[in-house]
């Protein structure tokens, strides 16, 4: 699954509309390599403007975003420099309309968690592309099969 945390002050996401465009890129991102739409989860984590630190200080003078994310589904090949860039350019790309193009600070960073420690409604994920993650993603939804 992909994990978006995004931290962000009062003021910023605070409707619908601007939620959804956003989390149907970082949607996009995914469903456009194979992966079921339902792996995608965003969650909006809205702060006081007095609970965002920066440098030891209150950061007041224009919005700070902050995203973590999870990677789980799939994970970059470690010694492939290109892809890094890719995957970093293409965050940069969701985030550009709803964030830069804002007048927002913004940082993100990318985690990748083992695939063995990740489950769904109590099952095992299909392996990436195979015909099971297929069925998945058909779906939209966990489908118990044989070694799940």
């Amino acid at each position: 699954m992909p994990l978006w945390l995004i931290f962000h002050p009062i003021g910023t996401f605070e409707d619908d509309a601007s939620k959804q465009a956003l989390t149907e890129d970082i949607t996009k991102m995914y469903t456009d390599v194979g992966l079921p739409a339902f792996y995608v989860v965003a969650n909006f984590m809205k702060l006081p403007v007095n609970d965002t630190w920066v440098g030891g200080k209150v950061k007041k003078d224009r919005p700070f975003i902050r995203v973590v994310i999870e990677h789980i589904a799939i994970h970059l090949p470690a010694d492939n420099d290109a892809a890094y860039k890719r995957t970093t350019s293409r965050i940069d790309q969701i985030l550009k309309p709803h964030v830069a193009d804002k007048g927002y600070d913004w940082e993100f960073h990318v985690d990748e968690t083992p695939r063995k420690l990740w489950k769904v409604n109590g099952l095992i994920p299909p392996e990436y592309k195979s015909e099971e993650e297929k069925l998945w993603a058909r779906e939209n939804r966990p489908v118990p099969y044989p070694g799940s």
